[in-house]
């Protein structure tokens, strides 16, 4: 393999990680949205700290999305460039 080949791959890697950290802070502040522990103590800041959880998670998740759909159609239409 080439050099630019693992280094994208260790790119993809990162951005998949970063993918799975975004969901894991939607669903995190879906439950504190939801469940009944945290919003008994404080009701609006449990709101607020979960909208928090929510919108940093779409941050983490959804432009490393796009960005990972951009770099597989990349890599796919060299592949097609190769097969021919």
């Amino acid at each position: 393999m080439t050099e630019q080949s693992m280094t994208e791959q260790k790119i993809i890697r990162v951005l998949k990680i970063f993918i799975a950290l975004g969901i894991t802070l939607i669903l995190t502040g879906h439950y504190l949205l939801v469940s009944d522990i945290f919003a008994q103590q404080n009701s609006i800041h449990s709101i607020m700290i979960g909208a928090v959880f929510i919108a940093v998670g779409i941050l983490c998740s959804l432009p490393t999305k796009i960005y990972l759909t951009i770099l597989l159609m990349k890599m796919e239409a060299e592949h097609d460039q190769h097969t021919q």
